[in-house]
């Protein structure tokens, strides 16, 4: 499988050099060249076979022969030992719970697929040249991308997040691990963290000297592997016959966009829902066809606070950049703070299930579509514990959630972190510390 940049002005190029590349030269995201569908008679079956043997079966035209089936089932078996759970929670709803990994977060799936495909890339390379993967958060990111690469030899990796924009423990998370992980918090948003990653990558002054990658989900192997997720929902149905819509908190769209591979490759999903914070560029798009990233807002939902969304023109090459194909797969709903609220606060009274912010706005968005769809099958993706957002939960909840040992694991280690503003400074640390 080759993969060519959506820029379109860089050289079509393999898996492997996709991985370790991240940003094509000319700063496009890399797209698979095809996408064959699977055959009918796998989901017809799709329930007697095991996650594993899922994952593998999407996943394996992307890699190509680049890695061995061997060692690509074990990458997939190490990056897959936890459940994914779809918990029925209203009628006709669902919640497809992803929070039970290590970082209790979705990005759990690609960060680890990712850390272990770099890892057989290192050791097929048998050099000692090492990779700096360096990676911008807005949450989640962070934490699973440093407990993935832990300890991976050969890799160093530099985490960039928002100083006051990340809770207690997602800053915990990505900045107490040592070893290879580094943590420096920048002074800004997101948005600025992810314009220094894309700067770095394009420095040639840099990149001549050292091998730069990304773990975001701008990355094809912390992307693609996100498919999964859709798969192991649709194989719980009981009843396979109803339209299927998945309903997605969405920040950078990476997730959704995943769904969107997983419904190419031929999983029957009929509709597909984006719900957001008051980061609204892309249910604007949908709204009026004007297409317009803003600086972003911060918001209890931090994980989505994201105004020039990465991976949205994977969505448009997806629906061949035409809009009225895209609205005719996807619809968008935004809600402030104070709906997101209420909307926990619905959830646990009325309920009896507990929702933090990003899957409350899933959940919404949902609902609001479901509104004129009697019958159809819904699902909204609940992206993280609740407890990574326990000072933005429903009053009350808080105290009364257990902390999970992943949590409690990392909450009494001394944060490190390295304060900068600017990309001169993230340069200088680069070339001084990796």
């Amino acid at each position: 499988m080759n993969y060519f940049s959506l820029n379109k002005k860089a050289p079509n190029t393999s898996f492997e050099e996709a991985v370790v590349k991240g940003l094509a030269p000319d700063k496009g995201l890399y797209f698979p060249e095809s996408i064959t569908p699977l055959p009918t008679a796998f989901f017809e079956n799709i329930s007697t076979y095991s996650h594993e043997e899922i994952a593998f079966t999407a996943i394996r035209q992307f890699v190509g022969d680049e890695i061995p089936e061997k060692e690509l089932k074990a990458i997939i078996a190490e990056t897959l030992c936890f459940d994914f759970p779809v918990v029925p929670v209203d009628t006709n709803i669902g919640s497809l719970e992803l929070y039970h990994g290590p970082t209790m977060a979705f990005k759990d799936v690609g960060a680890r697929f990712m850390a272990r495909c770099l890892g057989y890339f290192n050791r097929k390379a048998q050099t000692q040249e090492e990779v700096t993967v360096l990676v911008a958060t807005s949450g989640d990111t962070g934490g699973a991308v440093a407990s993935g690469f832990l300890g991976v030899e050969g890799v160093n990796v530099v985490i960039l997040y928002p100083s006051g924009k990340v809770s207690d423990v997602q800053e915990k998370q990505l900045t107490t691990l040592g070893q290879n992980i580094k943590a420096l918090e920048v002074t800004g948003t997101f948005d600025d963290c992810q314009a220094m990653v894309k700067k770095a990558f394009l420095d040639s002054d840099l990149t001549a000297h050292m091998k730069l990658t990304s773990a975001n989900s701008i990355n094809i192997a912390r992307w693609l592997p996100q498919m999964f997720y859709f798969f192991f929902a649709y194989k719980q149905l009981k009843d396979k016959n109803k339209d299927l819509v998945f309903a997605v908190p969405s920040g950078n769209f990476g997730n959704i966009c995943a769904g969107m591979m997983a419904q190419r490759l031929g999983l029957p999903i009929h509709h597909f829902v984006t719900g957001t914070n008051v980061n609204k560029v892309v249910p604007d798009y949908l709204k009026t066809g004007d297409y317009s990233p803003k600086p972003s807002v911060q918001t209890i939902s931090n994980a989505m606070d994201v105004g020039a969304p990465s991976n949205f023109i994977r969505i448009e090459e997806l629906h061949d950049y035409k809009l009225e194909r895209l609205r005719a797969n996807l619809s968008g709903f935004s809600y402030t703070d104070a709906e997101a609220t209420a909307a926990m606060g619905h959830l646990l009274k009325k309920l009896n299930y507990i929702a933090e912010p990003h899957g409350a706005i899933g959940y919404l968005a949902l609902k609001n579509y479901l509104k004129t769809k009697p019958g159809t099958q819904g699902i909204f993706l609940e992206t993280a514990h609740p407890i990574k957002f326990r000072d933005v939960l429903y009053p009350g909840v808080a105290e009364n959630l257990a902390i999970p040992p992943q949590i409690q694991a990392v909450m009494d280690l001394e944060k490190e972190a390295i304060a900068i503003a600017t990309y001169d400074e993230l340069k200088s640390f680069l070339k001084e510390r990796c």
